[in-house]
């Protein structure tokens, strides 16, 4: 499985590219995250525009035979959803470090990157 060097990564499966001129974060779901769930069919973002804590739900990924909830990594504002997912959830399955990222962040806290794993933390959690 592939795991991004240049990503953090958490607990929950999920990814993060960090850029830290804008203070701003893109966020999806890890290969391993969208091999247990199998095909997905539907993303739902339930918290655009708005501040959420590290670790709050912000929205759902549904596969054939499960939901499963997504969580913030760090802190911030929910700026931006991709808006492909919507016709395209399969994007997720397809290529998920690319075209299946799932929202844009704005941090309230950038200290709260250092909390996240690396990729060989990631890849020892995942099992590779």
């Amino acid at each position: 499985m592939e795991f991004p060097s240049d990503l953090y990564y958490t607990q929950d499966h999920e990814w993060l590219r960090y850029d830290q001129e804008t203070e701003t974060c893109m966020v999806g779901i890890t290969e391993f995250a969208q091999s247990e769930l199998g095909d997905i069919v539907f993303v739902e973002i339930d918290e655009l525009d708005n501040d959420l804590a590290k670790d709050d739900p912000f929205g759902t990924v549904e596969a054939v035979k499960t939901v499963a909830e997504l969580f913030m990594p760090v802190s911030g504002t929910v700026q931006e959803m991709n808006e492909s997912l919507e016709d395209s959830p399969e994007l997720l399955n397809n290529d998920p470090y690319g075209e299946g990222w799932i929202i844009m962040i704005k941090l309230s806290d950038p200290s709260e990157i250092s909390q996240l794993l690396s990729v060989d933390e990631y890849a020892a959690v995942a099992g590779s």
